[in-house]
């Protein structure tokens, strides 16, 4: 049985009617996306047309998901919106604050020991208000919406950038940060810049080594870190419907990697057997009565280019396996050119940790092709030469994964299978090391690799590619292996060659679980007590930000000139930080300490205007909202790319940044940022950046006048009396700028319930 099934069946109601109408206004053939934006827009039925890339629309989500990490702040903030109930199902996920270090049993007692405060806090508000709470140890929250909650052409929002993972089962899903999860749960509308689309035309299909992974790696290498940003992938074709549905959820996972605000496929076999198979047969009954509706029309699938923004066409049966990285996930080389590439750059040929799993590729059916791998190590007498782990995606997949005799192949294997939680992928890793410090190379079956994001060292290169492709490499322990053409030397000095990996998609004897860790909420929670205690180092309750004065912001002084990429674990670094979440202040004394200063190209290293010594980025930081004093931040291209998380926008609010001027956002910090009333803008023209000196102050001279589609001017003062008058552009709309103007986005919400 699913969840919500009579939601469903009145989504699915809907559907026909509206896709029809919206099919009347735009007068031509819809694509997937575009079915599902216009069936659950605010106003219900369409009325008008909308521009891609440039109106603002309000929309109705069906559900909202959070993830621990993210949902402390999300329900700090919901707990002052004045309602006594969510108005749309919700769920938090209890996955990211699970550390790695032994394996899962120890691991999970420990994490249970260590963040009992914090639980208790997001059981208790669950239990208030309605959400359903999934337990450590339940699962990825990823995997546990795609078990549980997504269905075909559902629109939902998650509380993290990776929330896409479900259009592997044709919902449009997507990561925003808490305050945009507030707004849906109090009712109000979502609101999206209506994004353009990016078609991926998918022929032939994958054989061998190749897997849905190297879908999405390709993919990335073709658009880069930024080339999805304001667009939605759809990929379409025969090669897409040769897939499983948790293959396809891989690629959409991964598109949060190129900046997509989503990625999905359409309905089709796979999604209804996946269905089937997790327990929703009546889901996939209620989908096949609508079929035709859950799938763009014929006539976008035979002329994609008529109505696709941009249209890219990879043929799955040429498709190589491919390794992305280091440092960044766009950086992609099929495996054929990957041993040339790693003795060309001079990386650690050594593979120090080969780790499977995570949100990304945790499903039974990546642990059965890495099995199927780990088998042969065994069988062949192959030794594994670096540390291996294993990250199933829920409890689910794990139970079912025992039983069937998969986790003990890793175990034999020298494997070591950790807790159903995010651990190394998001920085939550114990790591076995002689030297924290070392250059050396690991490689993960996740989905970032920016520096330091998995085990705080900055010198690690850490590649992403196939589960069963890492699961040889570890076996081989060289960076420089191909499991396609090279052999390997056993242990009683054989030459051997790894056979082709064989999976299976679903369980043959179908999906168990003995506790799947989900926890239903009262049906009324007034008298429920929320658990916060005084004086908790891990939980504060909010206070509001002030309201903007109206007047021009003035003598502003410069706190960072972030240099080169700077993303939001740069702006709020996760790992041992994330224990703080729900401690606004306590988290802020991270802030911006990754980000590279311009000026002498260090970390956490600022010359203070008011000392003019060099200290921390959060001292200086401080010692400017002690006296009063306004800062602004200066950044590069695609500023706060990475994790959804909208602490990198509430920390510097909360210290006192006014305002952030670069080349270009992300597009969830940029829309973080403005929901917390941080004035963000862009360089009219992008050489301004080189204007900026490391003693400027910064007045915006026309702040009085804000308005949509009007330019701001910025007077930059210079040290030596000099200055610069410069342009910078913003993308507020009327109902933004009322965000600024109140303080916060949730500032203005109190202030329409209040009335």
């Amino acid at each position: 049985m699913a969840f919500d099934l009579d939601l469903i069946k009145e989504a699915y109601k809907n559907m026909p009617g509206r896709i029809e109408k919206a099919r009347e206004i735009v007068g031509r053939p819809l694509t997937l996306a575009e079915k599902i934006l216009y069936s659950h827009l605010d106003e219900g039925d369409p009325t008008k047309e909308y521009k891609r890339g440039k109106d603002y629309v309000d929309f109705r989500p069906d559900r909202v998901a959070m993830q621990d990490a993210t949902a402390q702040m999300a329900l700090l903030q919901f707990m002052q919106s004045g309602r006594d109930k969510t108005a749309v199902p919700s769920t938090v996920h209890c996955d990211h604050l699970i550390q790695a270090r032994v394996g899962a049993d120890k691991d999970l007692q420990e994490a249970i020991n260590k963040n009992n405060e914090v639980y208790n806090f997001l059981e208790s508000v669950s239990n208030k208000y309605g959400i359903g709470f999934w337990k450590p140890g339940a699962g990825i929250i990823h995997q546990v919406v795609l078990e549980n909650y997504a269905f075909p052409g559902c629109m939902m929002i998650g509380t993290d950038s990776h929330t896409p993972n479900a259009g592997g089962l044709g919902s449009l899903a997507v990561g925003v940060g808490g305050a945009d999860a507030v707004d849906v749960m109090a009712g109000m509308p979502w609101e999206l810049k209506f994004p353009k689309l990016i078609g991926v035309k998918l022929t032939g299909e994958m054989s061998g080594w190749t897997s849905a992974k190297d879908v999405i790696l390709k993919v990335a290498g073709i658009l880069t870190v930024k080339g999805g940003t304001g667009h939605i992938v759809e990929y379409f074709g025969p090669g897409a419907e040769s897939m499983s549905c948790t293959g396809k959820g891989t690629i959409c996972n991964m598109g949060a990697e190129i900046g997509a605000t989503t990625s999905l496929f359409n309905y089709d076999t796979s999604m209804a057997t996946y269905l089937k198979n997790t327990d929703r047969e009546d889901v996939a009954e209620l989908a096949e009565s609508v079929r035709e509706h859950l799938r763009a029309d014929d006539n976008v699938y035979d002329n994609p280019e008529k109505y696709f923004d941009q249209v890219i066409e990879i043929n799955l049966s040429e498709l190589e396996p491919h390794i992305n990285g280091p440092f960044t996930p766009d950086l992609a080389t099929p495996i054929s050119e990957f041993a040339k590439k790693v003795k060309e750059e001079g990386w650690p040929q050594k593979l120090e940790v080969g780790l499977i799993g995570s949100c990304t590729n945790s499903s039974y059916e990546d642990l059965t092709r890495s099995a199927s791998i780990a088998d042969q190590a065994v069988s062949k007498n192959l030794k594994a030469k670096s540390e291996f782990t294993i990250t199933p995606g829920s409890e689910q997949v794990r139970f079912t994964a025992e039983r069937d005799g998969i986790l003990q192949k890793f175990d034999k294997m020298g494997g070591v299978v950790l807790a159903n939680a995010c651990g190394p992928c998001i920085g939550q890793w114990a790591r076995h090391t002689d030297d924290p410090e070392k250059k050396n190379s690991i490689i993960t079956s996740f989905n970032r690799n920016f520096a330091k994001r998995n085990d705080g060292n900055p010198n690690t290169h850490a590649f992403v590619a196939s589960p069963e492709l890492v699961t040889a490499m570890a076996i081989a322990g060289d960076l420089a292996f191909n499991p396609l053409t090279d052999s390997l030397t056993n242990e009683d000095g054989e030459e051997v060659k790894l056979d082709e990996p064989q999976g299976i998609q679903l369980p043959s004897d179908g999906f168990a679980v003995e506790d799947s860790g989900y926890q239903k909420p009262a049906k009324d929670g007034s008298g429920v007590d929320i658990k916060v205690k005084d004086g908790s180092d891990r939980l504060q309750l909010l206070t509001p930000f002030d309201a903007w004065d109206g007047e021009n912001l003035t003598d502003a002084v410069l706190l960072i000139k972030a240099y080169g990429k700077c993303t939001t674990d740069h702006i709020s670094m996760a790992g041992p930080w994330l224990r703080y979440r729900g401690h606004l202040d306590n988290i802020s004394n991270n802030t911006l300490t990754g980000a590279v200063n311009a000026y002498n190209k260090e970390t956490d290293k600022v010359k203070s205007q008011i000392t003019g010594e060099y200290g921390a980025v959060p001292d200086v930081q401080r010692e400017y909202k002690a006296k009063g004093i306004p800062s602004v931040v200066v950044g590069d291209h695609n500023y706060g790319e990475g994790s959804s998380r909208e602490h990198a926008a509430m920390q510097p609010r909360h210290l006192g940044v006014r305002a952030v001027i670069v080349k270009s956002f992300a597009r969830i910090h940029e829309t973080n940022l403005k929901k917390q009333g941080v004035l963000a803008v862009t360089f009219d023209n992008e050489a301004d950046y080189d204007k900026i000196q490391e003693d400027d102050r910064f007045d915006f001279v026309d702040l009085k006048d804000f308005a949509p589609d009007k330019q701001l001017t910025v007077e930059i003062k210079h040290k030596d009396g000099s200055t610069d008058t410069i342009k910078v552009n913003h993308t507020y709309n009327e109902n933004q700028i009322k965000w600024f103007k109140e303080g916060s986005a949730l500032n203005l919400i109190k202030k329409i319930y209040a009335n």
